[in-house]
């Protein structure tokens, strides 16, 4: 028989089953107990866990209730393993909540139904329709919520410290290996231990910290969730993270969560869509006295644009990335989250602009300055910037060397799980095939054959979503 993990994992969480091994079952047997108005054992207890339903409903009543007593929260009987797989929305997510409690228990939601592989989920397209709704609202709304939680567990200064360290350690993963990577148990640690400090107990000084971490946290499960192909998704944990921060009146982080969209937006070849997105993230900002942010925001409408093929309104998005970039101060900028957006970041962002807009030349000048000694050593960034600059030399007729740097990206991205690196490469073969089978070109292909990013039949290439790819 197998277990059931669903329960074993609302116990843990409710503090009846601890990491370390350590049981309360007799506790949790006495608390169904009260509820069912009868006595049961520990022995029932194992039973459960180990995969048994109990046929009487009035147990299995009991079970949900003892459990959304410590919780705080609802418990239905199929979050518990009891009801078979749970009915799911197509549009979970998607809507702007117009209260932060409603939007916690939607994110609830999407994490169990993200670990329980819904697939209305997991293979939805992004909605067009759900970013101008969702940008609109955040725009014209900045009403906060009354942060206090009423729960049964204590949260404290250490549980924020606590929280903010795990996403950090995921976000290096990120980086480094790419979303498909670590993205699960990402999610695993935000159903269980995020989502139970939410449910918890603590002040208004505290809540609006837990907020602000948990709100970077599921950002950062949207770019994972992106990075590895899975678009309606990201989207979803993008729109709820967005609510959290306007919870607590943070504009910049949620204007940063716009500015991410927007990067997604481009990614799906919706162009216009993340102009806009782009634009209601420096609209919401401008006096929020980061430049930094401001420098990204302009970044990200210039990319939307060099994309639209709209070379004078890129330019005037690239001059004003330029411009907050140079009167930025990294130690003291409310936006500490931008402090990545070096040299080297920026130039990257000017050489896809420069690429797209078929300026090979500059394209070129600004991809290797980002892969200088400002390079920000995350191995996807350096993945996207040496195939920008595989496609610059291409673009210049410089077919041999564009080979070589292709070749040495992919080798790069061997060690990436991100749907992204796979569009990368599908834009270079199809300029590539341009070229013709030269000397130089044949000598590429054998080589790159043996490396699965460039093999046509491998699984990490990325499906053709009538867009380009962006870093």
């Amino acid at each position: 028989m197998e277990g059931n993990e669903q329960l074993a994992a609302l116990m843990r969480e409710a503090g009846f089953l601890k990491d370390d091994g350590s049981v309360g079952l007799k506790v949790f047997a006495r608390a169904v107990g009260r509820q069912a108005g009868r006595t049961f054992t520990h022995t029932y207890i194992r039973r459960w866990l180990g995969g048994m339903v109990p046929r009487d409903e009035q147990a299995r009543r009991a079970i949900t209730a003892a459990l959304a007593e410590r919780l705080g929260r609802p418990v239905d009987q199929r979050e518990v393993g009891f009801g078979g797989p749970r009915r799911i929305s197509p549009d979970l997510g998607l809507a702007y909540p117009d209260e932060v409690t409603e939007g916690i228990a939607t994110l609830t939601g999407l994490w169990q139904a993200d670990l329980d592989n819904v697939s209305a989920l997991l293979t939805a397209p992004a909605n067009i329709s759900a970013w101008s709704e969702t940008s609109l609202s955040w725009l014209v709304n900045n009403r906060q919520d009354m942060i206090n939680g009423a729960g049964k567990r204590r949260v404290g200064p250490a549980d924020i410290v606590g929280l903010r360290d795990t996403t950090a350690m995921f976000d290096r993963l990120d980086g480094q290996h790419g979303g498909g990577h670590a993205r699960r148990a990402l999610v695993e640690f935000l159903r269980s231990d995020v989502a139970a400090l939410l449910a918890g107990m603590y002040p208004e000084e505290i809540g609006r910290e837990l907020y602000t971490e948990a709100a970077q946290a599921t950002l950062l499960g949207a770019w994972m969730s992106y990075d590895a192909g899975l678009h309606g998704l990201a989207q979803r944990y993008f729109t709820q993270a967005l609510r959290l921060a306007q919870s607590i009146g943070d504009r910049l982080l949620g204007a940063s969560i716009l500015d991410a969209m927007s990067h997604q937006a481009t990614f799906l070849g919706r162009y216009r869509e993340a102009a806009n997105l782009a634009r209601a993230a420096r609209m919401g900002t401008e006096t929020a006295g980061s430049a930094s942010a401001l420098a990204h925001f302009y970044a990200m409408e210039a990319r939307a644009l060099a994309r639209l093929g709209e070379a004078t309104e890129c330019d005037r998005a690239m001059a004003g990335a330029v411009r907050e970039f140079e009167r930025r101060n990294p130690d003291n900028d409310p936006a500490a989250w931008f402090g990545y957006f070096n040299e080297s970041e920026l130039a990257a962002e000017l050489g896809h602009c420069n690429r797209d807009l078929g300026r090979a030349v500059d394209a070129s000048t600004y991809a290797t300055q980002s892969l200088g000694p400002t390079a920000s050593g995350y191995v996807r960034s350096d993945f996207f910037a040496t195939m920008v600059l595989a496609d610059a030399y291409l673009d210049q007729g410089e077919a041999e060397q564009a080979c070589e740097i292709a070749l040495e990206a992919l080798q790069i991205g061997e060690r990436l799980k991100s749907a992204r690196c796979g569009a990368y490469v599908e834009e270079f073969r199809a300029r590539l095939s341009r070229v013709g089978r030269t000397a130089a070109v044949a000598d590429f292909v054998e080589q790159a054959s043996t490396i699965q990013l460039w093999t046509p039949d491998d699984a990490r290439r990325a499906p053709s979503r009538g867009g380009f790819p962006l870093s």
